[in-house]
């Protein structure tokens, strides 16, 4: 018997730019949930639109290479997301302030 070294799993693809801008849209939600300035059904819809945004990313990556046409339909699924929040966050709507204790 001879022995054989182990394969070790294919590396994930690395998208750190994509998970970057990722991370900075989910901020970009939660300071305008904070701040008042997206109501309460605006940022559900938004964290979906990123929710969705990461499982392509996840199913892009499961084969363990994010090819150049995966990588653009995943920029410009973020570049709507981005746009977005930026409209729901500057609209007209904003969340209804908590009413204070008598």
């Amino acid at each position: 018997m001879s022995a054989q070294p182990a394969s070790a799993p294919a590396p994930a693809a690395s998208t750190p730019r994509i998970d970057a801008r990722q991370a900075h849209q989910a901020q970009r939600i939660a300071s305008g949930a904070a701040s008042g300035a997206l109501t309460p059904h605006e940022q559900r819809r938004l964290a979906r639109e990123q929710a969705a945004i990461a499982r392509t990313e996840a199913h892009a990556k499961a084969d363990g290479t994010v090819t150049p046409v995966e990588r653009q339909h995943l920029r410009q699924a973020q570049r709507r997301a981005s746009h977005d929040i930026h409209r729901q966050k500057h609209d007209a709507q904003v969340a209804p302030k908590p009413a204070s204790a008598p």
